[in-house]
C-alpha cells in the first residue's frame, strides 16, 4: 500500500487547497496520471500519481486545505492484496482483505514506512517524483529523468536538477557533484554582531544519501546561535507576519518539520520577534548613559513595540444576518499580498492621457480578415503590446527593475510584456517573452493561447514570471482611466481604457496623426473620433514625471499610426 503525500509544490509553499479530484476510490491509475488539481497561493497545479495501482482512499475533500507532507491519497500497488480485491470488486471485500493483510503482514508493515518509500523515490524501485512541467522540461532537454538525483523533499526532481543535468551532459557544468545549495546574504543583526557562516555537519546524515546543506549562523533573541536554513516551509499568512515584524523566517529556531523540511508557524514568528525586541532593549539599557530611568523607559518601549506591531494582529470582523463568508486564500490571497506589498513599498504616480487612434482601428480592420484566414483572432492587444515594446526601446528607464538590496537600477534588454488577465479565480499576468522578435500574428496567437489557458487554470507558473513591463486592459470591462498597481519588481504598468468614439477638437486630431484624416472640418471644430485613454503608473523612485510623459507621447505616435512600426 502506497500512501502518497502532498509533495513540495515549490517556493516554500506549505499548503494547498484541493480544487478537483480526477479519480475516485476503485479507479486504476498509471504513473504520471493526474490525480487532483491543487491550488496554492501561486497557482493551480496538477498533482500526478507517482505509481501504478488502484486508488483506495482520498484523504481530502474538495475545498479542504492540506499541508505539504500530509497523505493525499492511498494507492494499492500491483501485488498488494488490496489491489487485487479492488479490481475484483466490492468495497466490503477490499476492507476485509485489507484487514487480513494487516494481520498477516503486520511485522513487515511495522518495519517499513512511507517516508522511506518517498526517500527512495528515485532509487532502486525506479519511481521518479517530478511534476509534469519538470518531466516535459527533461524531455525537451533530452535528459533521462530517471537518472537524475532529485534535490527536493523526498527525492523529488526539480527544474534546477534538470538544468544541472543538462549542463553536465553538454559539458558546461562546473563539476559532477550536482547542484549545490546557495546561502543567502546575511547582514549585520543590528546589535553589533555579524552572522558567521558555517557548515552543517550532523554526522548522521551520510547514511541516507542526502547532501548536507550549507547554512548560516545567526543570533537569536536569547543570544544563542541558531542555524539559518536555506529553506523553511511556512504558510503565506505566516510569511506575511514575518515580513511585517521584519523577521528572517529562515533564522527562526524550530524542531517542527513537514515532509522532512523545517516548518515554522505564526506563533514561532511572534515569539522570535519578541525575543529580538527584548534583546535589543537589553542592549540599549546596557549601553545607555541616560541613567536607570531612561533605560527602563527604553526597555518598556521595546516590549510594547514587539507586542503590538501595527498591522501584525489579524482583524476580526463580525458577520451579521444576510452576510456570508468565503476563505481568503490561494490565488486571491497571493494577489492581495502582492498588491499590498506594491502599495507599501512603491511610491506610485500615475500619468493620464488620451490618443486618437483612427489609424489603429483602420489597420486592424484591414488585417483582421487576413488573420482569420490563417486561423488567428486579431484583437487590439497585440497592436498595443507591439507599440509598447517600440516605445520602451526609446525610453529604457521604463523597462527596469529596482534592486533595493544592492541599491541598483537594473535595465532589461528584453521586452517581456505581461498581459493582465481577469479570470474567475482572480487577476493573473501571463508574460509574452521577446515581443520585439515576434510578428503581429505570432503575438496574437501567443497572447490568445496564454490568456485562454490562464482562464482555464492550465498555465504554468514559469509562464507568469520574468516580465519587464505590464499592460492591463480594464477598458474591456468598462471605464476610461484608473490608477493601476505596479507589478513589482517592475517599475511601470500601462492601463488601457475603453476604445470608443469621443468628441475631440479637430486640432487634436491633427496633432495626433499629423493630418486631418480627410476631414473638411475647420480647425477647432469638434468631431467624433475613436480614442483610447491611457493610464501609466510609475515607480517614482526610479522614473520621473518627465520620463513618463515622454514615453506616453512616443506610444501615442505609434498607436495613432501603427505603420510607424515598419520603420523599426
Amino acid at each position: 500500500m502506497f500512501e502518497f503525500k502532498l509533495p513540495d509544490l515549490g517556493e516554500g509553499v506549505a499548503e494547498g487547497e484541493v480544487l478537483t479530484w480526477h479519480v475516485s476510490p476503485g479507479d486504476a491509475v498509471t504513473e504520471d496520471q493526474v490525480l487532483a488539481e491543487v491550488e496554492t497561493d501561486k497557482a493551480a497545479v496538477d498533482v500526478p500519481s507517482p505509481v501504478d495501482g488502484v486508488v483506495q482512499e482520498l484523504h481530502a475533500e474538495v475545498g479542504e486545505m492540506i499541508q505539504t507532507g500530509e497523505v493525499l491519497v492511498t494507492i494499492a500497488e500491483e501485488g498488494d492484496a488490496e489491489a487485487s480485491d479492488a479490481a475484483a470488486g466490492g468495497a466490503d471485500g477490499a476492507e476485509s482483505s485489507g484487514a487480513g493483510a494487516e494481520q498477516a503482514d503486520g511485522a513487515a508493515t511495522a518495519a517499513g514506512s512511507d517516508d522511506s518509500q518517498q526517500a527512495d523515490a528515485s532509487a532502486a524501485d525506479g519511481r521518479v517524483f517530478a511534476s509534469p512541467s519538470v518531466r516535459r522540461l527533461a524531455r525537451e532537454r533530452g535528459v533521462d529523468i530517471a537518472a537524475i538525483d532529485g534535490s527536493g523533499p523526498g527525492g523529488r526532481v526539480t527544474e534546477a536538477d534538470v538544468e544541472a543535468a543538462t549542463a553536465s551532459v553538454d559539458g558546461t557544468a562546473d563539476s559532477d557533484d550536482g547542484p549545490t545549495s546557495v546561502v543567502s546574504k546575511v547582514s549585520d543583526d543590528g546589535d553589533g554582531s555579524t552572522a558567521v557562516a558555517s557548515q552543517v555537519d550532523d554526522g548522521g546524515d551520510a547514511d541516507d544519501g542526502t547532501a548536507v546543506k550549507s547554512a548560516v549562523r545567526s543570533v537569536s533573541g536569547d543570544g544563542q546561535q541558531v542555524e539559518r536554513r536555506d529553506q523553511t516551509l511556512a504558510t503565506p499568512a505566516t510569511r506575511k507576519v514575518a515580513r511585517e515584524l521584519d523577521v528572517d523566517i529562515d533564522a527562526i529556531p524550530t524542531d517542527a518539520t513537514r515532509d522532512g523540511q523545517p516548518y515554522v508557524d505564526e506563533g514561532a514568528v511572534r515569539a522570535y520577534a519578541e525575543a529580538q525586541q527584548a534583546a535589543q532593549a537589553a542592549d540599549t539599557e546596557a549601553v545607555s548613559a541616560e541613567g536607570d530611568t531612561a533605560s527602563a523607559t527604553a526597555t518598556e518601549t521595546g516590549g510594547t513595540t514587539a507586542a503590538g506591531s501595527g498591522g501584525a494582529e489579524p482583524t476580526a470582523v463580525e458577520t451579521s444576518e444576510g452576510e456570508r463568508r468565503e476563505p481568503y486564500r490561494g490565488v486571491r490571497r497571493s494577489i492581495g499580498e502582492q498588491m499590498a506589498r506594491s502599495r507599501r513599498e512603491v511610491p506610485h504616480a500615475t500619468h493620464h492621457d488620451r490618443v486618437v487612434v483612427s489609424g489603429l482601428v483602420e489597420a486592424r480592420e484591414r488585417l483582421e480578415p487576413l488573420a482569420e484566414a490563417r486561423g488567428v483572432t486579431l484583437t487590439y492587444t497585440p497592436f498595443v503590446v507591439k507599440c509598447v515594446a517600440a516605445a520602451l526601446d526609446q525610453h529604457p528607464i521604463l523597462n527596469t527593475a529596482l534592486d533595493t538590496e544592492s541599491e541598483e537600477i537594473v535595465y532589461r534588454d528584453a521586452h517581456n510584456i505581461g498581459v493582465a488577465t481577469a479570470t474567475d479565480h482572480g487577476l493573473v499576468v501571463p508574460v509574452v517573452d521577446d515581443v520585439d522578435g515576434k510578428g503581429l500574428l505570432e503575438l496574437a496567437s501567443e497572447i490568445n493561447d496564454l490568456v485562454g489557458r490562464a482562464r482555464e487554470r492550465d498555465i504554468e507558473r514559469s509562464e507568469m514570471q520574468g516580465g519587464t513591463f505590464t499592460v492591463t486592459n480594464f477598458g474591456a470591462i468598462g471605464g476610461e482611466y484608473a490608477s493601476p498597481i505596479i507589478n513589482v519588481p517592475e517599475t511601470a504598468i500601462l492601463g488601457i481604457g475603453a476604445l470608443k468614439e469621443r468628441p475631440v477638437a479637430e486640432s487634436e486630431v491633427q496633432g495626433a496623426s499629423g493630418t486631418a484624416s480627410g476631414s473638411t472640418a475647420s480647425t477647432g471644430e469638434v468631431v467624433a473620433k475613436p480614442t483610447l485613454p491611457l493610464s501609466l503608473a510609475i515607480d517614482h523612485r526610479v522614473i520621473d514625471g518627465a520620463d513618463a510623459a515622454g514615453f506616453v507621447n512616443t506610444l501615442k505616435e505609434y498607436l495613432a499610426d501603427p505603420t510607424r512600426l515598419l520603420l523599426e
